[in-house]
């Protein structure tokens, strides 16, 4: 029998419910500090320079308060033809945003950062979404449950979205908000390797 220490809780710098889900069903144990960041794109900001760039500053934002704990980071975005789709802004904007991703393939970028004191590191994540051809009515349906409007590109995978989707290429869990094999190389770097017994 192992008599090694439990591991100290890592510091989830994110208030998003599917990143938490991720954590605990890999049973890794954590809290979560939220972190208070501009999340608006910059002009002329490449996709990948906005994710990284804010995955960096929800890390350094939470570093800055939890001095010498290992902290996890993460920001997503969906992007077609280049541009960038944030969060919706009203019901309105979440079916626009879904017309223009139907019948179409897009990329859902997620960046993950780890940070402890003075030490960052991330890693990038690309996948590829399809979505199946919907018309607006059922859009309109989806946008009314409400599910769409927090979320990058007004859907979720792995919620009443799923119906919208046609297929993925990449890591699912990236599409989801958080790469799970790239925050796991991470955190194994700052000496928290993934163990299926605890």
């Amino acid at each position: 029998m192992s008599s090694r220490p439990p591991d100290r809780p890592i510091v989830l710098a994110s208030g998003s419910p599917r990143r938490r889900q991720l954590l605990e069903m890999l049973r890794i144990p954590f809290r979560v500090m939220p972190p208070d960041v501009d999340e608006h794109v910059l002009p002329g900001e490449a996709p990948d320079r906005y994710v990284t760039r804010l995955s960096r500053a929800k890390a350094e934002a939470v570093v800055a308060r939890a001095p010498g704990e290992l902290i996890l980071a993460a920001d997503t975005t969906v992007v077609l033809d280049g541009a960038i789709f944030e969060k919706p802004t009203s019901p309105g904007h979440a079916v626009e945003m879904l017309s223009r991703l139907q019948g179409r393939t897009h990329e859902v970028l997620t960046a993950v950062a780890v940070a402890r004191n003075g030490d960052l590191q991330q890693a990038l994540d690309v996948s590829r979404v399809t979505f199946r051809a919907a018309d607006r009515a059922m859009l309109e349906e989806y946008v009314a449950t409400g599910e769409p409007l927090d979320k990058a590109g007004a859907y979720a995978i792995q919620g009443l979205g799923a119906p919208l989707i046609e297929r993925v290429e990449g890591d699912f869990f990236g599409v989801m908000g958080l790469p799970l094999r790239l925050a796991l190389d991470l955190l194994a770097r700052f000496g928290r390797p993934y163990r299926f017994t605890r």
